[in-house]
């Protein structure tokens, strides 16, 4: 998998929700972001990849009113041409966004799991 990303539902916390190969992608989440964390929008091209945060397309916002951001260590071929943070949402959001309206609303998070197999059967249709 090419995708690391991270963010929150209406109810549910700051969670992953996909690894990006990893078993545990904490690690590489701090080395892309670091320095970053304050940062409400950020595109850096690191030596793993990118890291790209950008705030919910659709506006959407958690229970405490606060507009969702999507954050995402992008990977390997998937990372080649992204140049921007616009860039990056042209290319990474159309891949997650109809997984996300799936889940964003769930009561509890969603597995890495099921998303991971979302995200593998988005990307095989092309």
């Amino acid at each position: 998998m090419s995708l690391i990303w991270a963010t929150r539902g209406r109810s549910w916390g700051f969670r992953f929700l996909l690894y990006g190969g990893y078993s545990d992608p904490l690690a590489a989440y701090e080395r892309a972001y670091s320095g970053l964390e304050d940062k409400v929008s950020v595109y850096r091209r690191t030596g793993e990849g990118v890291a790209l945060r950008f705030s919910d397309p659709l506006e959407r916002k958690d229970a405490a009113g606060r507009i969702i951001p999507h954050d995402f260590v992008v990977l390997g071929s998937l990372a080649e041409g992204l140049d921007s943070v616009d860039a990056g949402i042209q290319t990474i959001w159309p891949l997650v966004s109809s997984i996300y309206e799936d889940v964003w609303d769930e009561e509890k998070s969603p597995s890495a799991e099921k998303v991971g197999l979302a995200f593998a059967e988005r990307l095989s249709r092309g």
